[in-house]
């Protein structure tokens, strides 16, 4: 049972909190920094960059440090290389391009401040990233300077090759799979069900935020009310103005209360509403590789009928056209034998895509699990620690006011 009398401290309270240790933080060998937002302005668009600083010991690079500004849509660009080459490896999401609702100055410096932040998350989830950080893709966008970056980017496959793509995936996706893997029914639920529930945790803390920031200001024109009355009200005038200055200095406490709920867990909770989506894509982008391998053992199944059934009817027709049956009969059974063939050769290559593609999802999976409980522990425990140290301050001051 909780005793009111022990002295119990937040931060002694947060600090009884151990969080895993990472295994991989001794053998870290890249250090990014993303910093020092800058704005441009041209004849036609306005845009953010930021440095990107690196440091790294890898032998694949040429120098151990690297200074290189990016905007905004080179972030981007990133991401849908590293998903392209590695379609269910889980990518950390990149904050939204447009502007988040109630935001009123695009380039305002909190927008700004919060993108940086979100960014520099980006590339350090990459860093960690046993596959991820060995891209050719990422050491170039960390690498390359402006000019550099841009040629680099226009070897990338034709609109043709993206456009096939596309389409083979939408087709996919309508065929849907047939025999979906336990383990990954029992993912896709665990998504749907995080979703919902860090999406509403999300809704209510920004509401929360808003109400309180409202609160705020309605505090400021509260206590100058109490000092005004003090000057027409002589017997009351000492505890007015001591109301007054205890709603002053509780106008600062809850300031600094409210900045550190939108600084702390606001962002996190938002940013794992867009992981629950990213996750949904990396689902369906494996569903898609494995519907492609079912429809080609289906398309594998009716050709092997199709030669089994050369039936007389094929050579009657044969003859009809001027040919010869067993000639008839004889081509169509090789044209059929060299469809097969193929077909079975694409199949062993989706067969190992899918094994693949399983095996890095589910290696993913669970060190997308350790990292969002990490952050989301420290960001519940943040936030009770600032509770608490916000209600024993306000406590403080008006029990002082008390026994003046």
């Amino acid at each position: 049972m909780f005793n009111a009398s022990m002295q119990t401290s937040p931060g002694s309270m947060v600090n009884q909190c151990k969080f895993e240790e990472d295994d991989e933080g001794d053998s870290k060998d890249i250090f990014i920094t993303v910093d020092n937002p800058e704005s441009h302005v041209t004849a036609i668009e306005t845009f953010i960059t930021y440095r990107v600083l690196t440091k790294t010991t890898r032998s694949e690079f040429d120098n151990s440090e690297y200074e290189v500004r990016r905007r905004y849509q080179d972030f981007l660009w990133l991401k849908g290389k590293l998903e392209e080459a590695h379609s269910t490896l889980i990518v950390h999401p990149l904050p939204e391009k447009f502007v988040v609702k109630g935001m009123v100055e695009r380039f305002n410096g909190d927008f700004i401040e919060t993108r940086r932040k979100a960014l520099h998350k980006f590339l350090n989830r990459i860093a960690d990233h046993p596959i991820l950080s060995c891209s050719e893709d990422f050491k170039v966008f960390l690498s390359a300077q402006a000019w550099e970056l841009t040629t680099y980017k226009k070897q990338g496959p034709g609109f043709l090759s993206r456009m096939g793509e596309t389409v083979r995936a939408v087709a996919n996706s309508v065929r849907g799979v047939k025999n979906r893997p336990e383990e990954f029914n029992a993912i896709q639920e665990y998504v749907e069900d995080f979703s919902n529930k860090i999406s509403s945790l999300d809704k209510v803390t920004q509401r929360i935020v808003k109400e309180q920031k409202e609160y705020l200001e309605e505090l400021k024109e509260y206590g100058p009310t109490y000092t005004l009355w003090s000057g027409s009200e002589e017997e009351l005038a000492e505890q007015l103005k001591g109301v007054a200055g205890c709603i002053e200095r509780c106008c600062k406490e809850t300031e600094e209360q409210v900045g550190h709920l939108s600084d702390t867990l606001v962002p996190v909770l938002h940013e794992y509403v867009l992981c629950a989506e990213t996750l949904k894509a990396v689902l369906r982008r494996r569903d898609n590789i494995q519907a492609e391998f079912e429809a080609k053992n289906e398309a594998l199944a009716t050709k092997k009928v199709d030669r089994d059934a050369l039936s007389d009817l094929g050579f009657v027709w044969g003859s009809l056209l001027g040919k010869n049956p067993e000639e008839a009969r004889h081509q169509r059974q090789e044209r059929l034998d060299g469809e097969i063939e193929e077909l079975k050769e694409e199949i062993d290559k989706l067969e190992d895509r899918v094994e693949w593609a399983n095996n890095a999802l589910k290696g993913d999976w669970g060190r997308w699990q350790r990292s969002m409980r990490g952050d989301l522990k420290s960001a519940f425990l943040s936030t009770a620690e600032k509770n608490v140290d916000y209600y024993e301050k306000t406590l403080l001051i008006w029990e002082k006011e008390l026994t003046r």
